[in-house]
């Protein structure tokens, strides 16, 4: 079991920055996949970015150049550096988890709204 805490959401001005945080229950190195996800109502809920297995970082086209994943295994966090926000990246954040054991199982935060808007 994992528990994610969400938080650093808010409202921003178009080519503002926010840094959203994760923190989550266990050490991070126990986890096999950590990041984030965001939905926009009447629409699926996308990768933003991701620290994969292997070492492996992935981001979104749409948020390359302009975000930044990094963590803080000292604190089982991982956190979204936003920068250079346009209105687009309005949604509900989500950190994700997934820890493979016996069977694969993805966890989920609570979400984190960010709206950016003049």
């Amino acid at each position: 079991q994992v528990q994610l805490v969400e938080s650093g959401g808010g409202l921003v001005q178009p080519g503002g920055s926010l840094r959203l945080s994760c923190a989550a229950s266990r050490s991070i190195f126990t986890i096999n996949a950590m990041g984030w996800y965001r939905q926009v109502p009447g629409k699926q809920r996308e990768l933003v970015a991701a620290f994969l297995s292997g070492s492996v970082t992935n981001y979104a086209d749409s948020v390359k150049g302009r975000f930044t994943l990094s963590r803080d295994n000292a604190k089982n966090t991982v956190y979204l550096q936003m920068n250079n926000l346009k209105p687009e990246d309005t949604a509900v954040y989500y950190c994700w988890a997934v820890v493979i054991g016996k069977g694969e199982y993805d966890y989920w935060g609570q979400g984190t709204p960010v709206t950016v808007s003049s």
